[in-house]
């Protein structure tokens, strides 16, 4: 037996891989993150043991988990999105290694990427933008290390990914348009995926009354950048008619 730690993806029952299909329907116990997944657990069987976490901390998480797998049993440990971004995998697979508990990891579609593409949007566009930076902001959360901060990263002209931060959008807003220009596209969506989903277009100038008059306090994404905007930009050289196609095959 294994700890799978599994996508949830932004919410929606189908928007999940095969594999974590397969994995949720064969879990005895599914331990969940809470909110944002409620459609999702409907692939785990009626007899399953769901576990929420919200109230829980890691050690308790652990123990859990932990106590699962000596029992004989097939865990879920379900996580919002992509376990490769805030979903804590690191600290809870060091505790795992400690008691030598084995785990594995299913993707899933992060909320970036559900955002970008309930907005049709190519994050990165031929010489306008060929970077995309997951970020996230500091408030009553964990603190960002040195260098890493909004204005560094909006200097670099990537399109920016900004996650855990719904609440401070006037701020960070306000940051971004000194740095960027208040007339930069902004995108926000709410709850990807799902039937209470809210989508906002507008720029670091208007955003964040947007945000305020809709009422949005968790669940989204602030995409900001000039891909946004969807911008006449060059053509990418892979599928250009000019080129060579035939060196390949030489």
């Amino acid at each position: 037996m294994s700890v799978h730690f599994v996508g949830a993806g932004p919410g929606a029952a189908d928007l999940l891989t095969l594999r974590a299909v397969r994995l949720l329907e064969a879990a005895d116990v599914c331990v969940y993150a809470g909110t944002y997944v409620d459609a999702v657990l409907a692939h785990c069987r009626d007899d399953a043991r769901r576990v929420d976490t919200q109230d829980l901390d890691l050690d308790a998480i652990t123990e859990e988990l932990v106590g699962a797998h000596r029992a004989g049993l097939e865990v879920v440990r379900l996580c919002s999105g992509d376990p490769s971004l805030y979903s804590a995998l690191h600290e809870q697979t060091r505790r795992l290694d400690e008691a030598g508990v084995p785990w594995d990891v299913t993707p899933g579609v992060p909320a970036y990427a559900a955002a970008a593409a309930r907005l049709g949007a190519e994050l990165t566009v031929p010489e306008v933008v060929q970077s995309v930076v997951l970020t996230r902001t500091q408030a009553r959360s964990t603190a960002m290390p040195d260098g890493e901060s909004l204005e560094a990263f909006a200097a670099t002209g990537a399109t920016i990914a900004l996650h855990l931060a719904i609440t401070r959008t006037r701020d960070l807003a306000a940051r971004l348009a000194e740095r960027l220009g208040a007339e930069t596209p902004v995108a926000v969506v709410a709850n990807a995926s799902q039937e209470q989903e809210v989508v906002l277009r507008g720029t670091l100038a208007d955003i964040a009354d947007q945000v305020e008059a809709a009422d949005l306090r968790q669940a989204a994404v602030i995409l900001v950048g000039p891909a946004l905007g969807r911008p006449d930009g060059s053509e990418s050289f892979l599928y250009s008619a000019d080129r060579d196609r035939a060196a390949k095959r030489r």
